[in-house]
């Protein structure tokens, strides 16, 4: 099998949608994958299967970089959690995985991940979380509902109005990703599945 068919046969897994090589992509897309590759030690798919589009890539790209990596009251291993919790009711094998490692690394618990994925109201996490997660389900799976009785329970739990506000943007950008790595059939890299268990 030459190069170019086995690049072919590699992307066919990852999407069903046609994937860029990485030689090809515009130079700052290329590099951002490539430090991604260099810190984790390879290159997670969601970066190759949305670099299909690449004015979309870089929306993405710095919409979730401002939500996962904005101080705040919400710790980095809080908004993973949300993203755990919601992506496993939008059936989002890639975003579980992935995010699910990321959680493990972030909480130092091998377990929590697992838990929240599951059900998160039994995991071993604070009330506070608890309470944060509820919301971040209600908005992912039925925002209509959301009133003022569910911002009033927030605060009740320390949040403040810019903390409510990430939660919900977190679930909310979340369930665009769970829904096009479901409609591109992402797959998850297997580095994923060992990460934050040891």
């Amino acid at each position: 099998m030459s190069a170019p068919e086995s690049a072919t046969a590699e992307a066919a897994t990852i999407s069903r949608f046609p994937v860029p090589r990485l030689a090809d992509l515009p130079a700052d897309i290329r590099e951002r994958i490539e430090r991604v590759q260099e810190k984790s030690g390879f290159v997670p798919n969601v970066f190759l299967v949305l670099a299909h589009r690449p004015e979309e890539f870089r929306a993405f790209f710095a919409y979730h970089d401002a939500l996962m990596d904005k101080k705040g009251n919400l710790t980095k291993a809080e908004r993973e959690m949300i993203v755990v919790a919601t992506s496993n009711l939008n059936q989002c094998q890639y975003c579980v995985i992935a995010h699910g490692a990321i959680l493990r690394i972030r909480a130092k618990d091998p377990l929590i991940a697992d838990q929240v994925a599951i059900n998160y109201r039994k995991a071993d996490i604070t009330a506070r979380q608890k309470a944060m997660l509820d919301f971040a389900v209600k908005v992912s799976q039925s925002a209509h509902l959301v009133g003022d009785a569910d911002i009033e329970t927030l605060k009740g739990h320390g949040f403040d109005e810019e903390d409510v506000w990430d939660i919900a943007a977190i679930a909310s950008f979340f369930g665009l990703s769970n829904r096009m790595a479901n409609v591109t059939s992402m797959r998850p890299n297997p580095e994923f599945y060992a990460m934050g268990r040891g």
